[in-house]
């Protein structure tokens, strides 16, 4: 520690700290622009400058370390004019436009001007004008107002891995801009947004909605991947209008992914279901809610005489809180069956029995950045958990070694020790020569260097992505993960896929022995079947199986925020129930953390949180134990006892491999980070083109042997769907497999994720 004094008051502070570090924490504020405590130290906006002892001229304190003795002032006059000379610099080619500016509010700019400026200019010159950049439908500009901060541009280059902004010219002539005019398309492009102390960058879908100081700010959880990242939703008169990160330096600090700040224009979409619907005689009429919820429980009740408990299933997304899965599951035992699940990508359910508890993170988030070493399986990581992705990224930048088993090489921003990219049907012979080489067996090759690799350091983790989770070989990908993590002292993860991927597992929203799982249900549905919140185009393993069996199904109960196009061909009911912004309900994340949220405005139309719809069914079905008041009734009775003797990633016994033989060509069915739920599929500024999914990718040489060329339309065929769409060309994939991405309409009528698939000229 170091002594120092600052304004005349006494401080103990950290060796190695800056003044501006020592500042903050004693409460005594210094202007600053450049400065972040997440960024490196740039020292170009010279607006923190302060005066130290001894020191010849003023000092900038984001860049001057405190040393023993040291006493600094921060308000003497000599600091306070060079604050105000650099405000009154900062101001001359600044246009006066506050009050059109969308950062008028909160702008750092105008809170400074307004401590540290003059009432008037002493210059006359005209102000400079800088065109303004497209880089893409999530980010506005108006780089007029740029103050040459670069938080930016060093937040591309330390943060999001990639440098998409950058600085030309010199003097009153440099410019911040996209290189060569490229559009931004970091999937953590957003915090610019939050980064930039003025109005040069904004928000493109909020830009001239409301004013900050007209917004309602409710604090909640995000709901489209397992981190829970703490956002805060702004709405003004009953609509959500913003949403941004609220800090949790145990979660996601103070970031957040494009997916959780811009998919809130989903739920306003167009096909939002406002009333309870009945199908008659092929054509939906709109009706109380006393009609539809009587006709469904008649019709639930008559099937269940007629055909049996066990003909009678539920299915839910992960999407759902564990109080309206826990109240599902409660439902459906009530009604004396075992067919109830969440996971509704998962293909293979061998390993249930194993079982020990609810496949988790293996460790706390935070852990994440401290890894010496770590092997990743079966995941687009930077896609699918970006905030993960951000701290593993900066763990291989200290040091860490990060290997890397996947059907796709697509670039994870950061530096890699070890990679094997092979194709579905090889990740798990792949994997076991991995551990076949921890057994200290002789295998050469990717598996030797990637064996090698998790050898070294004291911090270890072996973790499974969605892609894995989504595996027809998911259980023996799951066994040999675990034998390899105990082989080297590794822990054992899971990147969950959805925001309660855990929270489902806690609350019971799983087949009992007997029962059927997701896979049986949409393979076979039952004659009765009720959905909670699931769109089987876009949610489910093979989309144009699911839809058949649903369409097979005597009756179909749909709890549903949206008029999907496969609900209205296949469900008898529509219950439109409120998304997370208009209900209260609780997440449990991939690291076992329970976060409980309210909701943000009033449900859209006559739409209910499903909880209390849940509850109302159970009550007309005449089940015991559905008086609930509160969702915080609900969540005390289903997460009782402690949640973190309920995480256990270790199953009981091991699965031995097995051979697989797969046709000519494999797809690779990835599921686009922008199309995995029925919120953000309907976020249009988030469609984008690196999000659509209307080409199939292949290398070059199965392009050449199927006698095509990159652009052309082909025809791909799995079972009896098809689709239309473009060849393109990746020569990282492997061989014999076509990367066909999932959950979009332009590919819902085709198969499995990882099953065989044909090709031919359309």
């Amino acid at each position: 520690m170091a002594n120092i004094e600052m304004d005349g008051k006494a401080l103990s502070v950290p060796d190695g700290s800056t003044v501006i570090d020592a500042a903050d924490a004693a409460g005594i504020y210094i202007p600053r622009f450049c400065y972040h405590k997440k960024l490196s130290v740039a020292a170009n906006c010279r607006m923190c400058l302060v005066e130290v002892e001894k020191a010849p001229k003023l000092l900038p304190a984001c860049a001057t370390p405190v040393m023993e003795g040291m006493k600094v002032q921060t308000r003497s006059p000599k600091a306070l004019a060079a604050q105000k000379a650099v405000m009154e610099f900062m101001l001359i080619n600044h246009p006066l436009d506050c009050p059109i500016c969308d950062q008028g509010g909160e702008c750092q700019l105008q809170d400074l001007a307004v401590g540290y400026g003059k009432g008037g200019s002493r210059y006359q010159e005209e102000k400079r004008v800088v065109l303004n950049k497209n880089i893409g439908p999530l980010i506005s500009t108006d780089m007029t107002r740029c103050i040459h901060c670069t938080r930016c541009v060093r937040f591309g280059q330390e943060i999001g891995g990639i440098m998409e902004m950058g600085q030309i010219g010199r003097g009153e002539h440099s410019e911040i801009t996209p290189f060569l005019g490229h559009a931004v398309s970091s999937e953590l492009s957003g915090n610019m947004i939050d980064l930039c102390p003025v109005g040069a960058l904004t928000s493109k879908p909020f830009r001239y909605k409301a004013r900050s100081w007209e917004l309602k700010h409710t604090a909640s959880v995000a709901p489209h991947d397992s981190l829970g990242s703490n956002i805060e939703i702004h709405s003004k008169n009953g609509t959500v209008l913003r949403v941004v990160p609220r800090e949790n330096e145990e979660i996601n600090q103070c970031w957040l992914s494009d997916r959780d700040r811009f998919a809130y224009e989903g739920l306003a979409a167009k096909d939002r279901l406002r009333r309870p619907m009945i199908k008659q005689n092929d054509v939906w009429r709109e009706c109380d809610w006393q009609y539809a919820l009587d006709f469904a429980v008649h019709a639930l009740q008559a099937l269940k005489e007629k055909h049996g408990a066990q003909q009678v299933g539920a299915l839910a997304t992960p999407q759902a809180t564990v109080e309206e899965l826990f109240l599902l599951q409660k439902v459906m035992r009530g009604m004396g069956s075992d067919n109830v699940d969440f996971r509704l990508r998962q293909s293979d359910f061998s390993a249930d029995a194993g079982l020990q508890g609810a496949p988790w993170l293996g460790m706390a988030v935070a852990e994440v950045s401290k890894l010496d070493s770590v092997l990743l399986v079966g995941t687009n990581l930077r896609a699918d958990h970006p905030l993960l992705a951000l701290r593993l990224r900066q763990a291989a930048k200290h040091g860490a070694r990060v290997s890397l088993l996947n059907p796709l090489d697509d670039d994870l921003f950061m530096p890699l020790a070890a990679k094997a990219i092979v194709s579905p049907a090889a990740m798990a012979e792949t994997l076991d020569q991995v551990r076949r080489v921890l057994a200290g067996e002789t295998v050469s090759g990717d598996a030797q260097k990637i064996a090698a690799n998790l050898q070294q350091g004291e911090s270890k983790a072996v973790l499974l992505g969605n892609l894995a989770q989504h595996h027809p070989q998911f259980s023996e990908l799951h066994s040999l993960a675990q034998q390899i993590a105990a082989a080297c002292g590794a822990k054992l993860g899971f990147l969950g896929e959805s925001a309660n991927s855990v929270g489902g597992y806690l609350a019971g929203a799983l087949p009992a022995a007997g029962g059927l799982n997701a896979g049986a249900m949409l393979n076979n549905a039952p004659k009765a079947t009720i959905l909670l919140g699931v769109e089987p185009e876009g949610d489910t393993y093979n989309p144009a199986q699911a839809m058949a069996a649903l369409r097979s199904a005597d009756l179909v109960v749909a709890l549903s925020a949206y008029k999907s196009p496969t609900l209205l061909k296949s469900a008898d009911v529509l219950l439109p129930i409120a998304p997370f912004s208009e209900t209260s309900g609780t997440f449990v994340s991939t690291e076992g953390r329970v976060q409980s949220f309210a909701a943000a405005v009033k449900p859209l139309g006559e739409a209910r949180p499903a909880w209390k719809v849940l509850r109302v069914l159970g009550n007309l079905l005449a089940l015991d134990g559905f008086d609930y008041d509160s969702s915080e009734q609900v969540r005390d009775v289903a997460l009782t006892g402690a949640v973190s003797v309920k995480l256990n990633n270790t199953l009981k016994t091991l699965k031995p491999l097995s051979k697989v033989t797969h046709g000519a060509l494999q797809r690779v069915g990835d599921v686009s980070a922008y199309h995995a739920d029925a919120i953000v599929r309907r976020a249009t500024s988030l469609q984008t083109s690196h999000a659509a999914a209307n080409n199939a990718r292949m290398n070059g040489a199965l392009l050449s042997s199927l006698g095509l060329c990159e652009g052309v339309l082909i025809k791909v065929s799995q079972g009896e769907g098809s689709a239309e769409l473009k060849a393109a060309r990746d020569d990282k994939l492997p061989d014999a497999c076509v990367r066909v991405a999932a959950g979009s309409a332009a590919t819902a009528t085709l198969g499995g994720l990882f099953d065989e698939i044909k090709v031919e000229r359309a």
